[in-house]
């Protein structure tokens, strides 16, 4: 029998450090639903995780742009349970599933791949689009004044959606067509396609990442004079420039490959260490030949 001291030494002692929750391929779809609620996306997209197991322990977590057959092989080589990204693999559910190098071979390849290596696939497309945190991005990066105002608002929402609209800073002082353009070069590294009197002064531009779709419009019933997106379809982009609209269009990925990062600091308020991160990095899928004279 315990004397009383021993009694009294063992109701003093510390009680055993409660085993952290050690956090799997499901809690982290949680999480990042939670910031990038799937009632938030178009119906037609596919959001949170749609290849793997939920109960899969993580210890390493891959995130991309593209969920392309290579990503999923750097994801496997770092040794990642789990890529997320920014696109999906498909949007309608492939016919054919087949251990392919690229998705044009089969559309099911960047599935097999998935599954074979053991990397469960995450996305948050047009969820991830309209959040607020996604929206500070372009105007960010091209020093533009934004304050919270979208052009396309998603139902519900007076601060979540699409197109940013955003004011040139005062301190520019004038600011022409091509001297934002020029920015976005600096900024992006490539040229991007420019749509407008060069010369034209901008003080009011809309950004808008992916392809513009319905924002054009929108852009001119909010009277802005410059819309930023990554990609427009010709015929909108010569009717929206006749309009009075400049457009400059960067490139849909390059739009969109800051939106990495915006995953990967979600991953981290999810609880995974930015150590055990890793950023596939995309931005070389094509590139502007020099002009060659005959």
């Amino acid at each position: 029998m315990a004397t009383s001291t021993e009694a009294i030494q063992k109701r003093k002692a510390p009680l055993p450090a409660r085993a952290s929750k050690r956090m799997t391929v499901g809690s982290l779809e949680a999480a990042l639903l939670r910031e990038f609620p799937a009632e938030d996306a178009e119906s037609w997209d596919t959001t949170g995780l749609y290849v793997g197991e939920s109960a899969v322990p993580l210890s390493k977590v891959a995130v991309a742009l593209d969920p392309t057959v290579e990503a999923i092989a750097q994801a496997s080589a770092c040794g990642a349970q789990a890529l997320v990204t920014h696109h999906p693999a498909y949007l309608e559910p492939p016919a054919a599933f087949a251990p392919e190098a690229m998705g044009a071979l089969s559309p099911g390849a960047a599935v097999f791949a998935a599954i074979r290596n053991g990397v469960a696939l995450m996305c948050f497309h047009t969820a991830l689009d309209v959040s607020e945190k996604a929206q500070k991005v372009l105007p960010a990066m091209l020093s533009l004044d934004y304050k919270g105002k979208v052009v396309s608002p998603v139902e519900g929402s007076k601060r979540k959606g699409y197109g940013q609209l955003c004011r040139v800073p005062k301190q520019d002082g004038r600011l022409t067509l091509g001297q934002l353009g020029a920015r976005c070069t600096s900024v992006f590294g490539r040229a991007p396609r420019v749509w407008g009197d060069m010369g034209a002064d901008i003080g009011t531009v809309v950004t808008a990442t992916g392809s513009a779709g319905s924002v054009g419009a929108d852009c001119l019933a909010a009277g802005a004079q410059c819309l930023i997106c990554g990609e427009v379809k010709y015929h909108d982009a010569l009717a929206l420039s006749q309009a009075g609209l400049a457009i400059i269009e960067l490139g849909h990925d390059l739009s969109e490959l800051p939106l990495a990062a915006v995953l990967a600091d979600s991953v981290v308020h999810a609880g995974v260490p930015r150590e055990a991160i890793v950023i596939i990095d995309q931005s070389q899928n094509w590139s502007y030949p020099e002009a060659i004279r005959l």
